[in-house]
């Protein structure tokens, strides 16, 4: 009876652990949402450049506050480093084209576009990891990329160029997934999370003076200090989020960001997206599900894959 109610009693706490990374990860996914609003507000007064280097300082500040050679001695020694850099540097190309594309795009479009990461992933992997994708999920691939063009509607009028800049963002962010892949089996996750903002402040800080527009009123300083903010909350709680449940658990609730995108949209600068890019999403978000089912079966045991 003691066993029984022990099993029972760690299968509560496994529940409850679950809820509560469910609960991190959505919230983590409202500050990303909060973030890139607050990024499409800023870049009506500032230079893009300005408001990506507000997001890096707000990041590096939280993560070297937690994380540091003194919390953390050796954090950071890598083992590859020339990987680490190159992670760090495509994350900020993400990161800038992503913010520039938010100039002239509505949230739900980048975002929908943004959603193609996973089936880019899961494209590239055979060649760069040897994870070759199968028909099913080629199929899935295929899919998600109409659903790309969905949104994007090349050649009916519907592109705008900055829609391009979605597009190459997201391959960047890509490949950032494979580095951070890669690196899972040579360094901590605490030395790659220290090296991630590293290019963005690197690059971004001797631009600056360039580019530099003073805050003209409290409310820009406040948006401004709400991108370092949000962008730090949500990585800390997408940790937390990680730490309580496993990836695949948590993976199909990235989807719910394109929820916050549109309700945002609309609440702060009266977007309403269309249909085309409502049933384009919709295309990318189940093509993206479909995959992450396809890799649960396929990492599953002969006995669950075969149910």
């Amino acid at each position: 009876m003691t066993s029984q109610a022990s099993l029972e009693a760690a299968d509560e706490k496994a529940r409850k652990d679950r809820l509560v990374a469910i609960a991190l990860m959505c919230g983590a996914l409202l500050c990303f949402a909060c973030l890139d609003t607050s990024a499409k507000w800023l870049n009506r007064y500032m230079d893009p450049i300005q408001t990506v280097w507000v997001r890096y300082i707000g990041s590096i500040i939280f993560v070297t506050a937690l994380i540091n050679p003194a919390t953390h001695p050796g954090v950071l020694k890598t083992n590859r480093l020339a990987l680490q850099v190159a992670r760090s540097l495509l994350l900020f190309l993400s990161t800038i084209l992503n913010f520039f594309a938010l100039r002239y795009l509505q949230l739900v479009e980048t975002m929908s576009i943004l959603f193609s990461t996973p089936l880019i992933v899961a494209l590239i992997a055979g060649p760069l990891l040897g994870e070759w994708a199968g028909p099913r999920r080629l199929a899935a691939i295929g899919v998600g990329f109409i659903g790309v063009l969905v949104v994007t509607r090349p050649g009916i009028g519907g592109l705008h160029p900055a829609a391009l800049l979605s597009v190459a963002g997201a391959f960047c962010y890509a490949l950032y997934s494979i580095a951070t892949r890669v690196l899972a089996a040579h360094d901590s996750s605490e030395t790659t999370m220290v090296y991630s903002g590293f290019a963005g402040v690197a690059l971004t800080t001797p631009i600056i003076p360039f580019v530099w527009s003073a805050p003209a009123s409290a409310m820009v300083w406040l948006i401004m200090f709400a991108v370092g903010a949000f962008g730090a909350l949500g990585h800390w709680m997408l940790i937390l989020a990680h730490r309580r449940a496993p990836a695949p658990i948590l993976a199909p609730f990235i989807y719910t960001q394109i929820v916050w995108m549109i309700a945002l949209g609309l609440i702060v600068f009266g977007d309403v997206p269309d249909g085309w890019t409502l049933a384009g999403a919709g295309i990318v978000v189940m093509s993206g599900l479909y995959l992450l089912y396809r890799e649960r079966v396929r990492k599953a045991p002969p006995s669950q894959a075969a149910g």
